[in-house]
């Protein structure tokens, strides 16, 4: 049976394809730049604008950072009711790869393991700044991943670095 590590077990199996080594935090920013007037005239909820950005770099041989970035606004009759702001990250581990899936590999569905956990995050930070729990729609990194890079089969021809998404 294959160890958790992702790396071969002792009689030769390989382990898993993809591992998640660690998620965390990177950066994180809450302000309610019109505080306290703000909340004395908000009777219904903010509209709201979120910006979604996928980074990814390599940190040893096979293991890779990747950065979920989210910003969200929050606008209430024209002026800013809130700004979050925040780089979510995980460590992830490839093995038994080819090269050239792996750049869509890290682009699209390490975001999509990481995204859960960034939307508890910014629902968490809205809710506890005084306003409705912001619930981000899910986020579909493939067409994101498309719209940077086009069809995956393209990247064949090229070096698999990793970039932004």
């Amino acid at each position: 049976m294959a160890e958790e590590s992702g790396q071969p077990a002792a009689n030769g199996e390989q382990g898993p394809p993809l591992v998640v080594n660690a998620q965390y935090i990177k950066d994180l920013s809450f302000e309610v730049p019109g505080a306290p007037q703000m909340y004395a005239h908000l009777d219904e909820a903010p509209s709201v604008a979120v910006n979604v950005d996928v980074e990814a770099r390599p940190i040893a041989e096979s293991s890779y950072e990747v950065i979920l970035q989210i910003g969200a606004e929050g606008t209430f009759k024209g002026e800013r009711a809130f700004v979050v702001e925040l780089s979510y990250g995980g460590v992830f581990t490839l093995s038994g790869i080819p090269q050239d899936r792996i750049q869509p590999l890290i682009l699209i569905e390490c975001p999509r393991l990481l995204f859960p956990f960034a939307r508890n995050i910014v629902a968490d930070m809205t809710r506890d700044g005084g306003f409705p729990p912001l619930m981000i729609a899910p986020i579909d990194f493939v067409a994101l991943y498309l719209q940077k890079y086009g069809n995956p089969q393209d990247l064949a021809g090229g070096n698999g670095e990793t970039g932004t998404a």
